[in-house]
């Protein structure tokens, strides 16, 4: 392991270039395809956790349409952000022509290039079709609310809080301490939270999860939903918006690097 010149990186937005340059761990190459990474989640005992998942497809025409359920999600295995995401509500009034456009984009497109800002875990990795269960949420309880664990060698430093989300255009976004009380900090490019968000009432249980998806990497964020009572991962992502976030106040991103051990 090659940590040159790490010791100059104060913050964690630097620190995270650091570690897409220098850190190589195969595990994580395993975790940042949405349909592998649930075998890593298996392995860890949490199986329990895991979305209804559909199928996962070469191509959108290998997919049945016909023995799906009424609603689903399509996604890119590879896909990030929010972003390679079509839900389908109601099957009935499904755009397969559309669907078809979008999805062979996704598969036709190369996610890797050689390029020192890119993260090496998608080299040589091939986009895929995954297809899930659709999780009920309520949009005047603010959608289906993602709590996403910024956790270092499997402790967790902050939690964010992303609700009222509209695909390709951003959601609020609040941060919350360990004990879920909200903290006075935003992100550039997020929209700040405007709505109260209650401490779930099985937030322990949330945390002993995101520790242990989290405890195998110096720098992981572990997304998870929580529905009627009932935790459903989301994903594993090492490279949070690829280190290139600001923080208000700066200081932020200090207190995080602080936390950030790569040795």
């Amino acid at each position: 392991m090659l940590w040159i010149g790490c010791q100059f990186q104060k913050r964690y937005t630097e620190k995270l270039q650091w570690y897409k340059l220098y850190y190589r761990n195969d595990l994580m190459r395993e975790c940042t395809d949405k349909f592998t990474v649930r075998k890593y989640v298996k392995r860890c005992g949490l199986e329990e956790i895991l979305n209804e998942c559909y199928g996962v497809y070469e191509s959108i025409n290998d997919v049945n349409f016909e023995k799906l359920p009424s609603s689903f999600v399509i996604k890119d295995t590879l896909g990030g952000g929010g972003n390679s995401i079509i839900i389908v509500k109601d099957k009935e009034n499904l755009e397969i022509d559309e669907i078809k456009k979008k999805t062979n984009k996704w598969i036709s497109s190369s996610i890797y290039k050689k390029n020192f800002a890119r993260e090496w875990v998608y080299e040589g990795r091939k986009h895929r079709i995954i297809i899930e269960k659709y999780i009920e949420s309520k949009s005047e309880e603010g959608g289906l609310i993602d709590y996403k664990f910024l956790c270092f060698n499997g402790e967790i430093a902050l939690v964010y809080v992303l609700t009222d989300r509209i695909l390709s255009k951003g959601a609020g976004c609040g941060f919350f301490d360990t004990n879920f009380n909200q903290l006075p900090y935003t992100e550039s490019d997020e929209q700040p939270l405007k709505r109260k968000v209650l401490k779930p009432s099985n937030f322990k249980r949330m945390k002993k999860i995101a520790e242990t998806l989290s405890s195998s990497f110096p720098c992981a964020r572990v997304d998870l939903y929580n529905t009627n009572g009932k935790v459903i991962f989301g994903e594993i992502t090492f490279f949070d918006g690829s280190g290139y976030m600001t923080f208000n106040p700066d200081e932020v991103d200090f207190k995080l690097g602080n936390k950030f051990k790569l040795i």
